[in-house]
């Protein structure tokens, strides 16, 4: 299954569900991540978290959703954002036929450097549990609609 994984800025929750997605799935799963408005570079805590959790961090960037929008770009199955909502972030909208999900985590980012650790880990957790309760799913063998149903109850859990 192919999932795009959207936020904002795409350089910390939209990475993080990508790595947890494409390298916990024992290639059930392929994510790739991008922003409405990215911000150019993976920062810097996502990398490091990533690195000590044992992910490969090679490859990873920041970068625009337009760059999904193109002919030759891969077709997802399933589109999900991560954009959280105390900040008031306005999450950006993939239109077509994917599946669609909101699995909204608040931005580990925006903390203060001191907290950002701790927000970092916090966001590495929620993901990592809304990615298992996928990942322990026969997605492949499920209708749209009961896997839609499934994506948005794991987004309220």
């Amino acid at each position: 299954m192919n999932i795009l994984v959207l936020c904002t800025g795409n350089s910390a929750r939209s990475i993080l569900l990508e790595s947890i997605l494409t390298h916990r799935s024992d290639a059930r799963i392929k994510a790739w991540s991008a922003g409405s408005k990215p911000a150019g570079k993976v920062h810097p805590q996502s990398i490091k978290l990533l690195a000590e959790k044992g992910f490969p961090i090679e490859g990873l960037t920041s970068q625009s959703w337009d760059d999904y929008a193109k002919d030759d770009a891969p077709v997802m199955d399933a589109v999900i954002t991560v954009c959280g909502s105390a900040a008031g972030e306005e999450c950006p909208y993939w239109p077509g036929a994917p599946l669609r999900a909101h699995w909204g985590v608040e931005d580990p980012a925006a903390a203060e450097p001191a907290d950002q650790p701790a927000a970092f880990a916090t966001a590495f957790r929620l993901l990592t549990a809304r990615a298992q309760q996928l990942l322990a799913l026969p997605f492949e063998d499920m209708n749209k609609d009961d896997l839609q149903a499934e994506l948005d109850r794991i987004g309220h859990a």
